[in-house]
């Protein structure tokens, strides 16, 4: 989930932190410009590791402060293909479910990786499993009894897979209108966002496989 990149940059040092360490001072201003960041096909950033390499700090003229060439570790949030994770469920909508970790919000499940056959339910707002059901259709599976269902609400605690990530760089700037067309202000889209499934066993709601060990090996032992 989180692993380590390799950056460079030139950092300026503002003449108030020159009595601190140029390390500590160094790291803080990384941190400042970088933490929170997502860089196109690297990840989210989150903090930086170490300093690499650090050159001699040098002043411009005309500015004061002090430039220092900097290589750097940054540890970056980007799960791999197929790694498993847990997460929350934030929200649903007919498309999908959006899993936040607390840090990062944008993980999504969208319908078609949820397991078969399940529905979304408007009045709950969630969608639901209903296992060993040979029923495919919407409408029939809205019908069946609630207690047949197993609901995947808001707020559980989740089991997903990674299947992608997606980088997304919009360019900022003002609605584009056509001529004798009203404009329409587009949504803008996370930079990064990942692409999860639940389809497979032991994937989904924690709550659903919590009991399965202990009835596997009763199973085993009967």
């Amino acid at each position: 989930m989180f692993n380590l990149a390799i950056l460079k940059d030139t950092v300026a040092i503002h003449p108030s932190n020159f009595g601190l360490p140029p390390e500590q001072a160094l790291i803080a201003e990384l941190n400042k410009k970088y933490a929170n960041r997502v860089l196109h096909d690297v990840g989210l950033c989150i903090s930086v590791f170490d300093l690499s390499e650090v050159g001699e700090g040098k002043v411009r003229y005309g500015d004061g402060f002090l430039w220092y060439k900097t290589v750097f570790r940054m540890v970056i949030f980007r799960p791999f293909t197929s790694e498993v994770i847990l997460g929350k469920i934030k929200s649903s909508d007919e498309n999908s479910i959006r899993i936040s970790l607390g840090f990062f919000d944008d993980i999504y499940v969208p319908a078609i990786y949820l397991p078969q056959p399940s529905c979304f339910d408007p009045n709950e707002r969630a969608h639901f499993w209903i296992p060993d059901s040979e029923l495919t259709k919407p409408h029939e599976l809205l019908d069946t009894p609630t207690a047949n269902r197993m609901y995947i609400d808001t707020g559980e605690v989740v089991r997903i897979r990674v299947e992608a990530d997606e980088f997304y760089d919009d360019e900022p700037g003002p609605p584009k209108a056509l001529e004798g067309v009203a404009a329409v202000k587009e949504l803008r889209r996370a930079p990064y966002s990942i692409i999860a499934s639940i389809a497979e066993q032991g994937l989904g709601p924690v709550s659903w496989w919590n009991g399965a060990g202990a009835e596997d090996a009763e199973m085993e032992e009967g």
